[in-house]
Formats: C-alpha cells, sequence, structure tokens
C-alpha cells in the first residue's frame, strides 16, 4: 500500500462493551495509523478502555455525532481518513484497501457498502431495513447517481474532502449530508463491499428509527432544496400550475360560453396559484444561478486547499 499519515477516527458514546476490540483491530489492520477516539459525554468507562487500548482519547462536549465528527475533520491533519463506529458492526479488514484508494488519489471518499452484503439478514432493528432502501432510492433519484449504501458509518476520506466539507448536521443524519454533498460537488467517490454484523449481546444502538429517521428525510429535503433549487422550486411550482389550471380553466371555459363569470372566488383563487406558481419559477431561476456561482468559488478554493497541502 501506498505510504502516508492515516487516521482512524472514531466517534464514541457508552460503547464499553466494544471500543477495545474496535481499536485493537485497527491497530492491527493499519499498524502505523493513528487512532483516535472521540467521547461524546460517555458515562461509562470508555474513555478508560480507549485509552488502556493505546487510542488518542479527545471530548466532544456538544451532543450528537454530526458534532463530533465537525470536530474531529477540523482537528486532525491526515493524508487518509477512516472513520468508523465504535460498536464493532464493522471489520477492520476492509480498512486497508479503503485507504489505498485514498491514498493512490482514486477515490475522495470511499464507502463501506453494508447494504450489498450482510447488512438485511444481520440487522434486527424494525424499519432500518425499509429506511436504508427510501434514503438510497431517494438521493439516487434525487441527485442522479447510482450509490449502494447512503447511511453507512464505515468509510475513507481525503484530506481535500474533509478539509471543504462543511458540517451541518448535528446528529446521525452526518451520514447522509455528506454523500450528497461529494455527488453534488463532483468528488471522486468509490465504494467496497463489506461484511456488516449485529451488535454484540449487551450493546444498545443509540440511533432512534423514528425521530432520526425523519431527520434524515428533512436533510434530504433541505439540501435538495440548496443544491438543485431549480429542480425542487420547479416541482411546487408545477404542481401549482396544475391545480391552477385544473380549477380556473371550467370558469374561463364558460365565460367564453356564457359571457358571465358566476364563480369569481374560484377564479380569484386560480389567479393566485398561478402568480404563485411564476413565482416559484423565478424563485428556483434565481437560486440556481447562485448555486452555479457557489460551485465556482467551491473549485478555488478547493485549489487553495490542494495547494496549501502540497507546500507544507
Amino acid at each position: 500500500m501506498k505510504k502516508g499519515n492515516i487516521a482512524v477516527l472514531i466517534p464514541c458514546y457508552n460503547e464499553s462493551k466494544t471500543i477495545s476490540k474496535v481499536i485493537k483491530d485497527f491497530k492491527k489492520a493499519l499498524p502505523n495509523a493513528s487512532i483516535y477516539v472521540y467521547d461524546n459525554n460517555s458515562t461509562d468507562n470508555s474513555v478508560e478502555l480507549a485509552k488502556k487500548a493505546g487510542a488518542i482519547v479527545r471530548h466532544e462536549y456538544r451532543q450528537g455525532k454530526g458534532n463530533v465528527i465537525r470536530s474531529m475533520f477540523r482537528e486532525i491533519d491526515a493524508d487518509c481518513y477512516i472513520m468508523v463506529d465504535a460498536d464493532d458492526t464493522y471489520e477492520a479488514k476492509n480498512s486497508e484497501a479503503m485507504a489505498q484508494l485514498i491514498l493512490e488519489g482514486k477515490a475522495d471518499m470511499v464507502i463501506g457498502d453494508r447494504l450489498s452484503s450482510t447488512y438485511f439478514t444481520e440487522n434486527k432493528r424494525f424499519g432500518h431495513n425499509f429506511g436504508n432502501r427510501l434514503v438510497r432510492f431517494l438521493i439516487n433519484k434525487l441527485f442522479k447517481n447510482r450509490i449502494k449504501d447512503i447511511m453507512t458509518g464505515y468509510r475513507a476520506f481525503s484530506y481535500d474532502f474533509v478539509k471543504s466539507f462543511p458540517i451541518l448536521s448535528e446528529g446521525f443524519e452526518i451520514e447522509t449530508e455528506m454523500t450528497i454533498f461529494a455527488v453534488d460537488r463532483n468528488f471522486k467517490i468509490s465504494e467496497i463491499p463489506i461484511e456488516y454484523r449485529d451488535r454484540p449481546a449487551g450493546s444498545e444502538s443509540k440511533l432512534n428509527t423514528y425521530s432520526d429517521g425523519l431527520k434524515v428525510l428533512k436533510t434530504i429535503t433541505v439540501l435538495f432544496e440548496e443544491y438543485k433549487p431549480a429542480a425542487f422550486f420547479n416541482i411546487i411550482s408545477s404542481i401549482l400550475l396544475l391545480i391552477s389550471l385544473i380549477v380556473g380553466l371550467p370558469v374561463v371555459f364558460e365565460y367564453f360560453e356564457t359571457g358571465l363569470v358566476p364563480r369569481f372566488p374560484t377564479l380569484i383563487v386560480s389567479g393566485f396559484l398561478l402568480i404563485a406558481a411564476l413565482l416559484l419559477f423565478v424563485t428556483g431561476t434565481i437560486l440556481q444561478v447562485i448555486v452555479k456561482k457557489d460551485r465556482q468559488s467551491f473549485e478555488n478554493y478547493l485549489n487553495l486547499i490542494t495547494n496549501f497541502k502540497s507546500s507544507v
């Protein structure tokens, strides 16, 4: 494998059952990597166990996985970053192949694809399989991609991606956000099928199926509006235009036949819907121009990051 500085990033919140094994497994798989555990207000002895296992332990006091990853990405410099959950559901043996793609410049984000292997048989939590399929379908349709696993917590990143990714999410919707960002900004994305195993007995997931699932769907909607405003507002504009025509055309036809407009309220509502549709269309067009300018600025910013890294 091509040489480079590798950092293994492990967000941790009450994972005393598994944290030691995860650290030891990654030490064995990537003996030259620096392993960072970011504790997120654990109330068990996860911190002590992580230190004993040889990890560099830091703390993030703002609760939420997104907040943890924000601090990791800001504070740590490396040529390759491996992000993995602390629950021992992912095997460390895949990390070398993931890191190699990053270090060789073949990818900016490598996704550990659970859904093409054992996830649907191993995961026992109700609603998770459906939720993963739904999120994958929405993102691939809305952003025109074919990513197989959107919400996996096992990924590798390049320096350029980590230092240019503006993290806005605070919780578990962070994986969805980084996937959409990578697709929209045209980063090189690779996927490696990985084996997924369910949490060991006594280890509990911190993910709430329904509340966190709704947050993920909200994130997809917000990012679709922000990254593709023309498409977002055109969809709403088309719906309002259709309703306006359905409501208003019978009144117009009646006027031409009789010379009378007996349903003024209907005509007024139809007119307002038509105006709203036109305004939304114009709004989407203007915002799309702004997004294009932002992408041009982002490319310049990415060049600055690359040049800075080369000069260090």
